[in-house]
């Protein structure tokens, strides 16, 4: 249980990482004319993953570690990373946890997302599988599983409408 503690730990070093990085580049938005769109899911979201670490916690401190199970899933938690990074590498300064478009920003169309719209997301919905399976979590992994659907439907929405507005050439 102890270096799942540190798993989780690091993951929540990971997110925090990822807030200061996020309110760097909404500085920058913000600065370029940037607009936020989707305000009212936001808290919802940082509860809901703020959940999951602490669900992984709790429900782990109640199971017992399988290591077959645990190890593929340190595999395919720490895949889903990599591929969160190279989303927020491949957006630069337009990567924010909100949803902030700049006027003429033009749509990002290379790195994970000549593949596929959203590439972060899948990333998360791994993520949101994986780490919980680490230590046999599956009622966190299921439950956060739904309710990070009901939010994906939401932030989806809300960020395609965004991306709609951005009409510079896509680089």
């Amino acid at each position: 249980m102890l270096a799942y503690t540190v798993l989780i730990a690091a993951v929540a070093v990971e997110r925090v990482v990822e807030l200061v990085v996020s309110q760097r580049n909404l500085k920058w938005s913000k600065a370029h004319g940037g607009i936020e769109f989707g305000l009212s899911h936001y808290p919802v979201m940082v509860v809901l993953h703020t959940g999951l670490l602490v669900g992984c916690l709790y429900e782990a401190a109640h199971r017992d570690f399988i290591p077959l199970l645990g190890w593929s899933m340190v595999v395919v938690a720490v895949a889903a990373q990599v591929l969160r990074w190279w989303c927020i590498t491949t957006l630069g300064h337009q990567w924010n946890t909100r949803v902030v478009v700049v006027p003429d920003a033009g749509r990002v169309t290379g790195g994970p997302y000549r593949f596929m719209s959203h590439p972060n997301y899948v990333a998360v919905v791994v993520e949101g599988i994986a780490l919980p399976l680490v230590h046999t979590a599956w009622v966190t992994a299921l439950v956060f599983t739904v309710l990070n659907a009901l939010l994906l439907w939401v932030r989806i929405s809300v960020e395609n409408k965004a991306l709609q507005s951005l009409t510079a050439a896509p680089r």
